[in-house]
């Protein structure tokens, strides 16, 4: 499996950039899976359904499954959480995982940079930020592409990691 970030600051245009992403690149034909990292304890489940009781009845693991998804939830409990490796190893295989987020890992990355959030830029100090989509001109010493050009960002990272 192929992966390779989008990164940057919070509402500088990551999840829409992933979005885009995902489906350009399945519109080619590829298989693509995501991971996103939450600096805030995110939940996907909702109080007063059966697996939420489950879970606060004090279950490790509830798996949720249906004939459109199957879930699964783990509970750290205080555990740390796992490494983005881990996750990784975790995912059935297929031509790409994008991960959003993640920012310090070595792994291929994009930054997204809105020039109204007001944040600096991340690439200088990275090596690992192999481009980056601005909505204004950029001189740097690596390729900048317009924030919406989703389908030139695409071309740019599949050739980058040879798919």
């Amino acid at each position: 499996m192929k992966i390779y970030g989008v990164t940057g600051w919070k509402n500088n245009g990551k999840t829409g950039l992933m979005e885009r992403l995902v489906a350009e690149i399945t519109a080619r034909g590829l298989r693509v899976s995501t991971i996103k990292h939450a600096h805030h304890g995110a939940d996907v489940d909702r109080p007063g359904t059966d697996s939420h009781r489950h879970r606060m009845a004090g279950a490790a693991e509830v798996v949720l499954a249906s004939p459109a998804r199957i879930a699964l939830m783990q509970e750290l409990r205080g555990q740390p959480e796992p490494p983005l490796a881990d996750l990784l190893a975790r995912l059935s295989p297929v031509d790409l995982v994008l991960v959003e987020g993640y920012k310090r890992e070595a792994h291929p990355k994009i930054e997204a940079h809105r020039q109204a959030a007001g944040t600096e830029l991340i690439a200088p100090g990275d090596d690992s930020i192999r481009a980056v989509a601005s909505d204004v001109p950029l001189d740097l010493d690596r390729p900048v592409f317009d924030l919406d050009d989703t389908v030139a960002i695409a071309d740019f990272l599949l050739a980058d990691i040879g798919l």
